[in-house]
């Protein structure tokens, strides 16, 4: 099993190392999954609410512009006519739903993957608390320069939600946090490095192992 050093939140080793599951943390990544799943995070994130008005839905009178034959040009209908400015849009956009559905198994092959290939880009951080006493940006500054990540992007996984935490990390542009309900294989893969809270790590494994 790979291990690693915990440290506290001023980035200071804190005398004992943590296991990763090798279930989890070191499997051959699947790319196949990896893409399957990710290509339905990115189409579940999309609204689908891109709409035009075709020539039926558009404002104008109904009048033919002029007669249908003897004129010496193309025949032509009303004002609503695609052809004319302002006229309607021929097979324009309408709302759709963009949902996509992977396999559980596969979702959960997926995240093994993506948590494997940070594990061995040494990616992956272990914090054994991490909270703040105020709700300071200066807070998450101050943890991301201890480890010397000040300019990576970096996702904080909290066992719990933390108020204080989010709202220390909500300003900053690279820095996001989350849940290891809601950790899921594209956030894996766009962050440089995943901070850990120790229970953290314990929690996504009982959750990732559950539906082994």
């Amino acid at each position: 099993m790979m291990k690693l050093e915990v440290l506290n939140i001023k980035g200071e080793k804190v005398g004992r190392e943590i296991e990763l599951n090798k279930d989890i943390f070191e499997i051959k990544p699947h790319s196949h999954a990896i893409y399957l799943d990710v290509k339905r995070i990115l189409a579940n994130k999309r609204q689908g609410t891109h709409k035009t008005k075709n020539r039926h839905e558009v404002s104008g009178s109904t009048r033919k512009i002029r007669p249908q034959k003897h004129t010496g040009g193309a025949r032509f209908g009303d004002i609503k006519n695609p052809i004319f400015v302002g006229g309607g849009r021929v097979f324009g956009p309408v709302p759709r739903d963009y949902t996509q559905k992977v396999n559980k198994k596969i979702s959960i092959l997926a995240r093994k993957s993506a948590l494997s290939i940070k594990a061995q880009e040494n990616a992956i951080i272990v914090i054994d608390n991490i909270n703040f006493e105020n709700p300071k940006t200066k807070n998450c500054v101050a943890l991301k320069n201890n480890l010397n990540i000040s300019e990576k992007k970096s996702l904080i996984i909290l066992k719990e939600f933390k108020n204080n935490v989010y709202l220390s990390a909500r300003n900053l542009k690279n820095t996001q946090t989350t849940s290891p309900s809601m950790l899921n294989t594209y956030d894996i893969l766009k962050y440089d490095y995943l901070i850990f809270e120790e229970e953290a790590i314990k929690e996504l494994e009982n959750i990732l192992l559950k539906n082994k």
